[in-house]
């Protein structure tokens, strides 16, 4: 299954680059990234700019990982993002997972985030926070909020996002500390290469018993797909995932982007398609 997921979005970015080359006589360079969401671990904010609803379909696949795109096993998350107006940016989304050891389980959150720096236009310096609820794949709610930086060039980009998080149940931790950051830079008109960083649970650093299991981190390659003149845009990152520090507690099951068993570290792989309602 692994190998199969694999070689269908090689497949799909080396077709949409190869059409890219035949059909793009002179393609014109953007002023500015207008990509809904370039990133797999960072969330970017839109801006009247940006086309202004767009849906996603994403897929990962893990060894020795749990969580919401560390799955162990294949992961399939369906979301929704949009301009609200007034700098506001929704996002939700809703996953499934089916397990190596079978099984299907299901988990969703919704967040509303505004930008308070910036976002009147997509170049530029963005700061933005925002407010959201979360049901995980236990069945626990929880409240989240999360803090956005971006900036946007006409050759390259960079976002970075700060996430809380505060469980609805007393065995879970008081408050979950998750980071990431991402940069890109354009090789050609189409297409971005960079890398993306991920810290997770990182209250583990100070807490012993940390409820899903320790403080991770990942870091891996980062692609992006963006062809001229169509409503499809693609993503794909991953990399190895290893504690930072470990905890004796038997991880939740709330919501993650990557996460290992306390038998050893893991990797995890993820790849997005989006399109643009819009465009």
């Amino acid at each position: 299954m692994k190998k199969t997921f694999l070689s269908i979005i090689f497949a799909g970015i080396a077709l949409n680059c190869a059409a890219q080359k035949i059909g793009a006589e002179k393609p014109e360079l953007k002023t500015g990234t207008d990509a809904a969401q370039p990133f797999l671990f960072s969330l970017n904010t839109l801006t009247a700019e940006n086309h202004r609803w767009n849906i996603h379909y994403s897929g990962s696949y893990g060894e020795r990982t749990n969580g919401q795109f560390g799955y162990d096993g294949l992961g399939q998350q369906f979301g929704v993002k949009g301009y609200l107006g007034s700098r506001l940016t929704l996002y939700a989304t809703a996953a499934i997972g089916f397990a190596n050891s079978g099984g299907v389980t299901s988990a969703e959150q919704a967040e509303v985030i505004r930008d308070l720096v910036g976002g009147k236009s997509i170049a530029g310096f963005r700061l933005g926070a925002g407010l959201g609820l979360s049901r995980d794949w236990s069945n626990v709610g929880s409240a989240i909020s999360r803090i956005t930086a971006s900036f946007d060039h006409t050759n390259w980009r960079m976002a970075g996002n700060l996430r809380f998080e505060k469980a609805f149940d007393k065995t879970r931790d008081k408050l979950d500390f998750i980071s990431s950051f991402g940069y890109q830079h354009r090789v050609s008109n189409v297409l971005y290469l960079g890398f993306e960083a991920l810290g997770q649970d990182l209250e583990g650093f100070w807490e012993k018993d940390e409820a899903e299991g320790g403080a991770k981190v990942m870091i891996g390659p980062s692609i992006n797909l963006e062809p001229n003149h169509s409503k499809l845009s693609f993503s794909i990152s991953g990399g190895p995932v290893f504690y930072a520090t470990r905890s004796q507690a038997i991880p939740s099951e709330a919501i993650r982007e990557i996460g290992s068993v306390a038998s050893g570290n893991g990797y995890t792989i993820r790849a997005l398609v989006n399109f643009n309602l819009h465009r």
